[in-house]
């Protein structure tokens, strides 16, 4: 028993290579998650016969999505170097926006399409 060093800090240390690969399948988990979003938003779109504004929302959907795919692949490519770069504030600000944006225009074609 160390003394001074609290017990939670006597674990076996940490394994610098286990970080970027949680990080690297959390980054998959969300792209997977807004290519099934913009797939719904496109299905909604299309029920009920399409129209401008819903077809429009969709494309924005993809878009979105599209932008997110690069920016998730361009990081899940720089955490295979060791040590892993820190993620760029820039790059973490557009993530975070094409999410929020995309979560937007799903719910507005859901409202669109449910009214």
């Amino acid at each position: 028993m160390t003394p001074g060093v609290p017990p939670t800090r006597r674990t076996a240390p940490r394994d610098p290579g286990l970080q970027p690969e949680r990080t690297r399948l959390a980054w998959r988990r969300t792209t997977l998650t807004g290519a099934v979003v913009a797939v719904l938003a496109t299905k909604s779109a299309l029920h009920g016969g399409p129209t401008a504004p819903a077809v429009l929302a969709a494309a924005v959907c993809a878009a979105l999505w599209l932008a997110f795919l690069g920016l998730a692949h361009r990081r899940i490519r720089a955490l295979t170097t060791p040590p892993p770069p820190a993620l760029a504030p820039r790059i973490a600000t557009t993530a975070a926006l094409c999410t929020v944006a995309l979560a937007v225009c799903g719910a507005a074609l859901v409202s669109q399409t449910s009214s």
